[in-house]
């Protein structure tokens, strides 16, 4: 097989041009929202498009006193907006999706010049996170409570739904505004005030999904966005009475850390964590099909995506076609710089990402497994990972044992049903899996025994507004989408009315 080089022809700064064009110059103001304002500091943090290194922007840095007083503005503003009539409150967010859905390629340049992914996904990204706000804007009508037959003679029993408080979420780099939206849609439209802190590396879209939210009427102290130490204002926000409700979504390590602080003030926590999703292929299906929902599974993202296709099991009468044909199509993959058009694999966010690639990589091939289809990238520079292909992978190495969040796909062949069950069950995350079958008892079997929260039958594509997104095991506590993730900021009050008999 040939291979041709992925050297970019793009310019360094190409970052750098496109937002020196963005209409929205206040995009790139780098200021924190706190109680209605925008404040900026003394102390900043640098912005870098993780293609090139290059500097692109500075945004305020906040401490824990700022942290203290967002969280007293979004205790004041919580009784007049859980007040508001929830169609109000959905009207509100209604206008806010329009605000993303009229700046999408502003915030898609954004999101590409400080994450990296091809600017088409970002494109994509901003129409999936309108999305969760318009759901939620329906919803919030919907947050209905139940009468209970009374066990008691001359009693009315009713449970309510009631929005619990303060909220804050943590919010991870690979989807910036998604993951913002997801959280802060199912939050106001329950009635709470949120309080955001971004990743320090995508911090750009985050602050101007803000301004967007200022912008179509969210009142003062009900949505804020601090971008500063992640161990100093999460701590803030972990030991502070006053926030009722925390939504984190990253790296199960994280996870843990921020269960345990939550502990001692009793915070209802919801955590979306690592995800090592099985993607299981039977031998009695179109080849060209799977091939196609593997690409996607695996590459979507540039591989950083917590339902990536981590463990390719493949059954033993067609592992030779599958493993000839993945190697074709991952070999007509373009890496370079995101806002280059014709990219398909961009730039690693961060180094560590990269360079844990590369660990799993090296570490396979000296286990005995064999890279049958990667490229060279030259001197993209290091945050660059070329899609690679490892075949006969074993249990034992480390691209089977933990999440790759990069392009790197890994083979493992199989026999049975049973064996491949129990291997795809065997890890500690339990977020996503994938079943590749024609035959509809399997699949239903199936359906039942892969331990994990979401499963997609015959498909790479499952996610949206509507669905319960979260996992098992280690990935997480909670759901966010659908009427599940708005009872994440609701609590359930159960009223007994007494002596009612005449």
């Amino acid at each position: 097989m040939s291979f041709h080089s992925v050297r970019s022809e793009q310019p360094e700064g190409l970052a750098k041009q496109y937002l020196r064009n963005l209409r929205r110059r206040d995009f790139l103001a780098g200021a924190a929202l706190i109680d209605g304002c925008w404040v900026s500091s003394q102390h900043t943090d640098v912005v870098v498009d993780p293609a090139t290194g290059d500097e692109i922007a500075d945004v305020a840095r906040c401490n824990a006193a700022d942290m203290s007083r967002a969280i007293a503005a979004a205790e004041q503003a919580f009784p007049k907006w859980r007040a508001l009539l929830p169609a109000r409150r959905g009207a509100i967010l209604r206008s806010w999706a329009s605000l993303l859905l009229e700046h999408s390629d502003e915030l898609s340049i954004l999101v590409t010049s400080e994450q990296g992914k091809p600017l088409e996904e970002a494109r994509h990204e901003i129409a999936y996170g309108a999305g969760f706000l318009e759901w939620f804007a329906a919803e919030g009508e919907r947050a209905y409570g139940e009468t209970i037959p009374s066990h008691k003679v001359g009693s009315l029993l009713q449970v309510r739904m009631q929005p619990i408080g303060v909220t804050a979420a943590i919010t991870p780099w690979n989807f910036p505004v998604a993951m913002i939206t997801r959280k802060a849609g199912a939050a106001l439209a329950a009635g709470c005030p949120m309080i955001v802190k971004p990743a320090v590396e995508t911090p750009l879209s985050a602050l101007a999904v803000a301004r967007l939210a200022e912008q179509a009427g969210v009142p003062r102290g009900v949505f804020q966005m601090l971008v500063g130490d992640p161990v100093e204002l999460s701590a803030s926000l972990l030991r502070d009475p006053r926030v009722r409700a925390l939504s984190f979504t990253g790296s199960t390590q994280v996870g843990r850390l921020l269960l345990q602080g939550a502990a001692d003030t009793v915070k209802k926590v919801s955590l979306e964590l690592g995800g090592h999703a099985p993607f299981v292929v039977f031998d009695d299906v179109d080849l060209d099909r799977v091939i196609k929902g593997a690409m996607a599974a695996k590459f979507a993202t540039s591989g950083q995506d917590c339902l990536a296709a981590n463990r390719i099991y493949v059954q033993r009468g067609i592992y030779d076609a599958f493993v000839e044909a993945f190697a074709a199509a991952m070999a007509r993959l373009k890496v370079g710089h995101g806002l280059d058009p014709a990219t398909d694999i961009g730039p690693m966010t961060k180094l560590s990402v990269a360079n844990k690639c590369r660990i799993q990589i090296d570490d396979a091939v000296a286990k005995g497994a064999k890279i049958i289809s990667t490229k060279p990238y030259g001197d993209l520079g290091a945050n660059f990972v070329a899609p690679t292909l490892l075949s006969d992978v074993t249990e034992q190495m480390l691209v089977a044992q933990e999440e790759t969040f990069g392009p790197v796909a890994a083979v493992l062949p199989f026999a049975t049903e049973e064996e491949v069950v129990a291997r795809a069950n065997s890890n500690e995350m339990g977020l996503a899996g994938y079943v590749y079958t024609d035959d509809l008892r399997r699949a239903l079997r199936l359906s039942e025994q892969i331990e994990c929260g979401m499963l997609g039958i015959n498909t790479a594509s499952f996610t949206g507004p509507p669905i319960p997104f979260g996992g098992w095991k280690q990935s997480g506590l909670g759901r966010e989408g659908s009427r599940h993730g708005l009872a994440e900021y609701m609590e359930l009050k159960y009223v007994c009315f007494g002596d009612l008999a005449a």
